[in-house]
């Protein structure tokens, strides 16, 4: 039966970022799928994501660490496998924005994002790929790229160099992994009811000129991202390697 494979029943999943917005709904639609998920995030929010997939009867633990450093993504990722046994899904959904016109852009801006939003999918990339060749099971990458992967934005240059380097290395590592039974894709989605697009949709100038070019006519919403993923992270999606799956409410075609 085709609903058959998108389960993910038994596997288990790494979201970061996924204790509130965007991550919360991916870990939360991976665990109705039938996944084990790891949360991780700096605090879980009053909702407890953890609970709700626990009540599933999926296994779920939270790690609240900051990714700083390739030494805090290792403890990360060494704490899941100790935790859950094995990795087949990880989700690089953590990140930042900072929003300065590009003359006054502090150099502490530019590393914090890049570090996050990009140095960091690489370390997290490249640790699970190890853990899954040694298991020779294959495995599940989904970064979470941005319609900035395609576009320049405004007054937000290393989130775009970022999101358009998440694009481009997840191009790269379907290249050398798609053989060795990795899938590696990602997921761009538009603009979002999150915290990273608080400030864009309280200024009812800028939100009205956004809305006003979304086809669709509204803000995404965390849980429309929930099928692209679940898609991805299945079975169905085993001949899909390097793709970048936009999820915008039709901002890219207008």
């Amino acid at each position: 039966m085709i609903l058959e494979r998108f389960e993910l029943t038994a596997k288990n999943a790494l979201v970061t970022g996924s204790d509130k917005g965007l991550g919360s709904a991916i870990a939360l639609a991976l665990a109705e799928a039938g996944a084990n998920v790891a949360v991780h995030g700096r605090a879980l929010d009053p909702n407890d994501i953890v609970g709700q997939i626990r009540k599933l009867g999926r296994k779920s633990h939270f790690y609240p660490v900051e990714l700083s450093s390739a030494e805090a993504c290792r403890h990360l990722f060494e704490s899941v496998i100790r935790e859950f046994g094995s990795l087949e899904i990880l989700i690089n959904n953590a990140g930042c924005i900072r929003r300065c016109a590009a003359t006054e852009f502090p150099p502490e801006y530019w590393d914090e994002v890049i570090e996050l939003n990009l140095t960091n999918v690489f370390r997290l990339c490249q640790l699970a790929a190890k853990h899954m060749l040694a298991r020779a099971q294959g495995g599940k990458i989904v970064n979470i790229a941005s319609v900035l992967s395609f576009e320049g934005g405004v007054f937000v240059p290393s989130y775009a160099a970022a999101k358009g380097g998440v694009a481009q290395l997840t191009k790269a590592l379907a290249n050398e992994w798609a053989a060795k039974g990795i899938n590696v894709n990602a997921i761009a989605p538009g603009y979002m009811e999150t915290d990273n697009t608080a400030a864009l949709r309280g200024d009812p100038v800028r939100s009205r000129q956004i809305l006003d070019r979304i086809p669709s006519g509204r803000w995404g919403k965390p849980n429309d991202l929930a099928g692209a993923v679940v898609f991805l992270c299945s079975p169905s999606a085993d001949y899909v390697h390097g793709h970048i799956l936009v999820v915008d409410g039709g901002w890219l075609a207008r």
